[in-house]
């Protein structure tokens, strides 16, 4: 067997045994098993696996934005007339959000947290100075006050209106940045104190809400189930809530919004509970993006999820009391604000009843500035992007007994919203990069396995043509053809006679030598 056909013989051999070997592989997915079964080894919040640090300790900065509706005509709107709202913002502040007093129970398949959070201000992020800034906004607790009074006589809510104006307390309010956020003494509430010790002489928005935490969390590891992964078993001891009018609706579903099991699909609705809220929302796919060079899927909340109940009849049970409903884009959220008649919703009324927006100068909704958003990677869940944006309303009526209201109709009145940003910083995108290379090498090995088949393949089909064609050539070459027709000469005939006899052997003739 000559070399040729050696080589012939071991690349044929080689050839099949890589597409076998491949094309197996492929079908049976052992290597896409075996690196999707390592995720979820490692996508556990377990002592050691590589998530657990940072989801005790997020190294990834993020912030969050306040920004303010000030109201310019107080007066047209306590007339009748629509109110003017100028927005103003941001406000930024840096928040920190380690987890505290992380516990493992159950032999290892749950995890109990606290999760306080601290804010800094970033003035180099911020449109101003917030102990300077003013704001003229609704005055919270003089409109729960009055909320309060609805359920008694004329005749007292007469005495409360007199009262209150005697103090000096109106149904609009002038305070800076600061107060309105962090906390002051409000002259309303401050003499309540001294009637009722358990009602706060202080209010803000955030008050006491800088350093604090929103209470126990228990988390199932994701030890037992990949799915489980981040899952909310517990909060506050309780595994559904009560404010509301439904089971569903009172059930606590999904992470706290952190954490997200690996191999997302863009078929799946992903749940958030949101302390703040009250309530749990889901998330719907709605495009692939990139952050940073990582693939994203980007999950926001459908329509439906603050549709009114005659678009989602499942949103029933957050009418509170049962059949007193609003429209589609807001949530009262007054069952678990201690009565505060307060309502929540997208910026700008982002995909609520166009009544909403319509009731005020200077809304303008749009989906770029006001959704909600999360970006999470599919291969491993985890954020690399996120927006989480609220909206924190009041709703004001007309109340018997006061005469300041008796213009006003049902309105929902903004506030302020919220915009509480993250993205991956370089160092954690760089890491994960590398991560997702190394996956999608493993994964696809078995393709580079048949695609190296299939390459010999070709260099074989080349080297067998070229061996037949060298074959043929040989053949013609080699085949003798007669050069002379004349008969051969004895060489005995008239004596020294020249005689020449040739043919052509190989690519030259030969010549006989004379006798």
């Amino acid at each position: 067997m000559t070399r040729r056909s050696c080589a012939i013989y071991a690349t044929g051999i080689v050839c099949a045994h890589l597409l076998i070997v491949g094309i197996a592989l492929v079908v049976a997915q052992v290597f896409q098993t075996l690196i999707h079964n390592r995720l979820k080894k490692e996508m556990t919040l377990t002592e050691g696996s590589r998530v657990f640090d940072s989801w005790k300790d997020p190294p990834v900065p993020v912030y969050m934005q306040y920004f303010f509706f000030n109201v310019t005509n107080p007066e047209v709107f306590l007339a009748g007339g629509k109110a003017a709202l100028t927005q103003i913002g941001p406000y930024t502040y840096r928040e920190y959000r380690p987890r505290e007093n992380v516990t493992f129970l159950e032999n290892g398949t749950k995890l109990s947290a606290l999760n306080p959070k601290s804010f800094v201000f970033q003035p180099e992020m911020s449109v101003g100075d917030p102990e300077v800034d003013l704001i003229r906004t609704i005055n919270i607790p003089v409109v729960a006050v009055m909320d309060q009074m609805q359920s008694y006589s004329f005749l007292l809510s007469t005495f409360v209106s007199m009262w209150m104006n005697s103090i000096g307390v109106d149904l609009f309010m002038t305070r800076t940045v600061q107060e309105v956020l962090w906390g002051f003494e409000d002259p309303l509430l401050s003499r309540i104190h001294r009637l009722k010790p358990d009602v706060d002489a202080y209010f803000g928005l955030m008050y006491k809400k800088n350093g604090t935490d929103e209470g126990e969390f228990v988390f199932l590891t994701g030890e037992q189930d990949y799915m489980d992964y981040g899952r909310i078993d517990t909060w506050n001891g309780l595994s559904k809530m009560t404010w509301w009018s439904s089971n569903q609706s009172n059930m606590i579903n999904g992470t706290d919004g952190s954490a997200f099991h690996p191999l997302l699909s863009k078929n799946e609705l992903l749940y958030i509970f949101a302390a703040d809220l009250c309530r749990s929302i889901h998330l719907g796919f709605e495009a692939d993006v990139e952050v940073k060079g990582i693939p994203a899927y980007r999950f926001a909340p459908p329509k439906d999820v603050l549709a009114s109940p005659e678009d989602n009849p499942a949103n029933a049970g957050f009418c509170v009391p049962a059949g007193q409903c609003l429209s589609t884009g807001v949530l009262k959220v007054s069952v678990c604000r201690q009565g505060a008649p307060i309502v929540v919703s997208f910026p700008h009324f982002y995909q609520a009843d166009s009544k909403y927006i319509n009731a005020f100068e200077g809304l303008s909704p749009n989906k770029e500035d006001h959704e909600t958003y999360l970006d999470l990677n599919p291969t491993t869940g985890i954020p690399i992007r996120a927006c989480k944006r609220a909206q924190l309303n009041v709703l004001l009526n007309r109340i018997s007994g006061f005469p300041k209201t008796k213009h006003l109709q049902e309105t929902i009145f903004p506030i302020m919203f919220v915009n509480e940003t993250v993205v991956i910083d370089d160092e954690s995108a760089a890491q994960m990069r590398t991560l997702l290379l190394i996956v999608t090498l493993v994964s696809n090995l078995p393709l580079l396995i048949v695609g190296m088949g299939a390459l010999l393949l070709i260099v074989l089909v080349i080297l067998v043509c070229r061996s037949r064609q060298k074959k043929t050539t040989a053949k013609e070459d080699t085949a003798y053809t007669q050069v002379s027709d004349k008969a051969e000469d004895h060489p005995d005939n008239h004596g020294g006679q020249q005689m020449r006899n040739g043919s052509y052997i190989a690519m030259s003739p030969v010549e006989a030598q004379k006798c």
